[in-house]
């Protein structure tokens, strides 16, 4: 097991409290996801490790619960398999046309990138 360095323990200017219900403030603000219409979607065509091919929805703002509603529905329609991490959905295989008239009927604003 690694240490922690001491970065990673630094609690801002409190170093100790004697009130039992004490707790630090919290820097963070909420995330909301904005609605469709204000979503700035790009679909993107990759290659995926072993040479297999995705497609890319980029530049989701938003909760990473809303995030994984976006990719269920989206794997529904093309019925198929992906994932959503950090922003992004992947659904395997080629499904930019399907995802872009899906986006589109939705409300989001998508375009297809990347050449």
């Amino acid at each position: 097991m690694s240490k922690k360095s001491r970065s990673d323990r630094h609690t801002g200017p409190f170093v100790y409290s004697t009130d039992p219900d004490f707790t630090f403030p919290s820097d963070e603000t909420p995330i909301e996801t904005p609605p469709p219409a204000a979503q700035q979607l790009k679909i993107w065509l990759d290659r995926m490790g072993g040479g297999k091919v995705v497609t890319a929805v980029r530049g989701f703002v938003g909760t990473d619960g809303d995030l994984s509603d976006l990719a269920k529905q989206l794997k529904a329609a093309c019925g198929t398999g992906g994932s959503a991490k950090e922003g992004e959905v992947l659904i395997q295989g080629d499904h930019r046309d399907k995802v872009l008239t899906w986006l589109t009927n939705k409300g989001y604003k998508a375009k297809k990138a990347g050449g």
